[in-house]
């Protein structure tokens, strides 16, 4: 019997992580890939909250970088991650797992309005809620957006799926020397400039004591182990040590 080590879980994911091998959209079989690890943890008993990205259909700074007014880019990508989310609805729903999505952003006839403790009745009730259009404000990431969410919730641990299977010291695929971190403080995350999440969300982790584990969305299996608690990745967390480093 699978035993869940959390009682209440965020996942981050971002919009890249539904492209699979392609370059724009999202590939049916990550999303069934996700979905079915997504409704794993649910039947272990798991409340399960996600935030998602939008980058794999619009990227809201790209375009803002190019001359479109930075509002009204990151209005568009709040859009995209309401497409996002919807799609993993649907995918969770053919698996028979009741799931709630909420927008931060009033968009009523397609999901729910953003309250609080709507979100958490839903999370009580055994349904995954999954949260679009970020916090709902231009100029904040999904990632600050998955940090306020996590805390607002209450949830314990807050996971980071990204393409490598943890944090490391630069990027490991143009550098082979990189080393990977077991475990890192907020503040070391701050001072190293390591790219685990915006410096506005890791402030807010640091100060609210909420736990990040970032691990490979890419791997199979990792999800659930991370719900486990089994260690697959990086942790950050405000009770461990100085970081420890392991060869890549």
């Amino acid at each position: 019997m699978t035993v869940p080590h959390y009682r209440r879980i965020l996942l981050k994911l971002s919009g890249e992580a539904l492209l699979g091998d392609g370059q724009y959209g999202i590939a049916a079989n990550t999303l069934d890939r996700i979905a079915d690890e997504l409704a794993e943890i649910n039947a272990m008993g798991v409340e399960v909250a996600v935030v998602i990205g939008g980058g794999n259909i619009f990227r809201g700074a790209g375009l803002a970088a190019s001359g479109m007014d930075r509002v009204t880019a990151d209005h568009m990508g709040m859009l995209a991650t309401v497409m996002n989310a919807l799609a993993i609805q649907d995918a969770l729903e053919r698996r028979s797992v009741f799931c709630r999505v909420m927008s931060a952003i009033k968009i009523n006839q397609v999901c729910e309005d953003y309250i609080r403790r709507r979100a958490v009745r839903h999370l009580e009730k055994g349904r995954v809620v999954i949260f679009a259009a970020g916090t709902g404000n231009p100029f904040f990431t999904t990632d600050s957006a998955a940090s306020l969410r996590a805390v607002e919730v209450g949830a314990e641990l807050l996971l980071k799926g990204t393409k490598v299977d943890g944090v490391y010291s630069s990027d490991p695929v143009r550098d082979p020397e990189a080393k990977r971190y077991q475990q890192l403080t907020y503040d070391e995350v701050l001072s190293k400039r390591l790219e685990v999440m915006d410096a506005t969300a890791i402030v807010l982790c640091r100060d609210q004591a909420m736990r990040i584990m970032v691990f490979d969305i890419t791997s199979p299996g990792t999800m659930v182990a991370a719900a486990r608690g089994e260690p697959v990745g990086t942790v950050v967390d405000p009770g461990l040590p100085s970081a420890q480093e392991e060869s890549s």
